[in-house]
């Protein structure tokens, strides 16, 4: 990101930019305090489990070694049961549902693609491969199946540069956690190779598995268990190849009802596993992470499973999965960052946006203005000053779009609006000066 020098003029000038300071600084504050509240309810920041059974309700598994874990209802947003629900740890390749849901809608399952060799380079060692060859088109519904079923890097890295690129597509991953609420994520790789702090918690990742489910290319892709994925070019027929493909997810197709989502596991992430599985009308999402031995997170979660359906209706949630903001969900895809976002926190001068940062400097040139009148008590504004004065305030809130954008003021109304909110200010600078005198 550019940034600009401006060179401070004069005692109104300096004034408005220190009081645009003192209240960019609150305004964090405030984001800051609210991010520390814990997102889904108090009890999901607890570390010991956390179940409230109401009468008849069955006992919860007795062996469960994830470290983090947590069952929840996929239509009401009901945590059941949990443990350590906003853990961060490092999340292997059940972070690809993030990716998925990143990046599935904004790329046509038709389209045909030819892979160059930049777009195979720096895959992590011991990386996950579904086998993609450089120099050979590939469709993106047969990128997705091998993101899906292969948990293949190769996959994820060439779909990432169809999307602009690694980093373009990670900071588009953060951007959609923070939108999801996802607090507890920070993206380093978009395929969930271990990465120094590279982190996300069984109560994010159940948001990406909830959220992906909505779509159903996504769906489907995720509950796929066999494909036929196009191979090389065989050099006696010079016909193209395919070799079949099975799902990692050792529950897909054994546990009843299941329909994905993701599994993982790298050296340093451990097992983790995130699954939906539907019965009697009713959809459960799990998480476990990092159990004591990798195939204990299939066992564990299908458990977890099983006494979720039980229990509906014979606890009391505990928590709940934050909807995602209608605002939020409905919004047209916006150009990415060129960076890495890594918290909520930390973004928050970023989330205000151009108009919030007008609306703070014209807000800090206003507190000096009204400052100086009650300092003097000899300032009488007109009512039409008053509300002149009011007016830059109302038009920084309507957004970049009422700068010039095109479904806002246009032509000659836009300038009217400009040239008026240029009188504003310079008339409150001379009436203080001229009383400062």
């Amino acid at each position: 990101m550019q940034q600009r020098s401006h060179h401070v003029r004069g005692p109104a000038a300096a004034g408005a930019v220190a009081a645009a300071l003192v209240l960019a600084t609150a305004a964090s504050a405030a984001v800051a305090q609210d991010a520390t509240t814990v997102v889904g309810g108090e009890r999901l920041g607890r570390p010991a489990v956390q179940v409230a059974p109401l009468a008849g309700a069955p006992a919860l598994p007795v062996e469960l070694t994830g470290r983090s874990w947590l069952v929840a209802d996929a239509t009401t947003g009901d945590v059941l049961a949990a443990r350590n629900a906003h853990l961060p740890l490092p999340p292997a390749s059940t972070l690809k549902m993030l990716f998925a849901d990143t990046v599935l809608p904004k790329l046509d399952r038709s389209l045909e693609h030819k892979v160059a060799p930049a777009e195979l380079a720096n895959l992590g060692v011991g990386s996950s491969l579904v086998g993609i060859k450089e120099n050979l088109p590939y469709r993106v519904e047969d990128l997705w199946r091998g993101v899906f079923l292969s948990s293949g890097n190769d996959a994820v890295h060439v779909l990432a540069h169809m999307n602009g690129g690694l980093a373009r597509t990670v900071a588009q991953m953060q951007d959609r956690a923070v939108a999801l609420q996802a607090r507890d994520t920070h993206v380093v790789s978009p395929e969930g190779y271990d990465q120094e702090g590279q982190v996300s918690s069984a109560y994010d990742l159940t948001l990406f598995a909830r959220a992906g489910l909505r779509n159903q290319d996504f769906r489907s892709y995720c509950s796929t268990r066999t494909a036929r994925f196009p191979g090389g070019v065989d050099k006696t027929t010079g016909q193209r190849t395919a070799f079949d493909i099975a799902n990692t997810d050792r529950l897909l197709g054994k546990y009843p009802g299941l329909i994905g989502v993701k599994n993982g596991y790298t050296t340093g992430a451990g097992a983790t596993f995130t699954g939906a599985a539907e019965r009697g009308g009713r959809t459960l999402l799990v998480t476990v992470m990092h159990p004591e031995s990798q195939t204990k997170v299939y066992d564990e979660a299908a458990s977890l499973l099983d006494w979720g359906f039980a229990a509906a209706g014979r606890v009391e949630p505990v928590g709940h999965l934050v909807d995602e903001p209608a605002a939020a969900a409905s919004a047209p895809a916006e150009a990415p960052a060129t960076g890495v976002v890594p918290h909520a926190i930390e973004q928050a001068h970023h989330a205000l946006g151009p108009a919030g940062w007008t609306t703070l400097v014209l807000g800090g040139a206003l507190a000096l203005w009204s400052a100086g009148r009650a300092r003097t008590r000899r300032l009488r504004l007109r009512p039409a000053a008053v509300e002149a004065a009011a007016a830059p305030l109302a038009f920084a809130r309507t957004g970049a779009t009422a700068l010039g954008g095109s479904t806002a003021v246009g032509g000659r109304g836009r300038r009217r609006a400009a040239r008026a909110l240029r009188s504003t200010v310079r008339s409150a600078r001379r009436r203080l000066h001229n009383h400062r005198a």
